[in-house]
């Protein structure tokens, strides 16, 4: 299956790199990563350079983004702005946080889901932090059908969805 990553991103340089590793060694490489730097401050954008240096399907967008604080809209704003860049040629799409480590097969297991059930809109996984002992721990705990937009894929092409419905999420 074909995907594309859009990752909005505002200061994470702390984060930022290992997101992209994990990125980079998935079982199923995604075949376009747009990195949209929401005027960051820090090295976020040094960061995004040199990735997109050696990797050329990743790709940079700069966009700066009102002051106004409105829950959720930057990162609405950011993922519009990076989905404007792409084409159609895509069978789903993903909103990524820049601050999180995926495992290596995290969207060939997602891709899975979707070709075996078509009716499945969305998909995702759960978000586990390391705790001061180094151990894994589930972020949050929440019910199983439910979907955290931190990790949010969408299947778009050949689905009733529209493709609007994203552009609002």
């Amino acid at each position: 299956m074909i995907y594309y990553v859009i990752i909005p991103a505002y200061n994470e340089a702390g984060f930022l790199e290992k997101t992209l590793e994990s990125l980079i060694a998935q079982t199923l490489a995604p075949k376009k990563v747009v990195i949209v730097n929401d005027n960051s401050t820090d090295h976020t954008e040094a960061i995004i350079d040199q990735y997109c240096e050696s990797h050329p399907n990743f790709i940079k967008h700069n966009i700066i983004s009102k002051a106004t604080h409105l829950p959720g809209s930057k990162v609405v704003n950011a993922f519009n702005n990076g989905l404007s860049l792409l084409n159609d040629d895509y069978d789903f799409i993903v909103k990524l946080d820049a601050d999180l480590i995926l495992p290596v097969n995290y969207f060939e297991k997602i891709s899975s889901h979707f070709l075996k059930n078509t009716t499945i809109g969305i998909a995702g996984g759960f978000a586990y932090e390391k705790n001061e002992k180094g151990e894994w721990l589930l972020n949050h705990p929440m019910n199983k059908e439910h979907v955290r937009g931190a990790l949010k894929g969408e299947w778009l092409l050949n689905h009733p969805m529209n493709k609007e419905h994203v552009r609002g999420a």
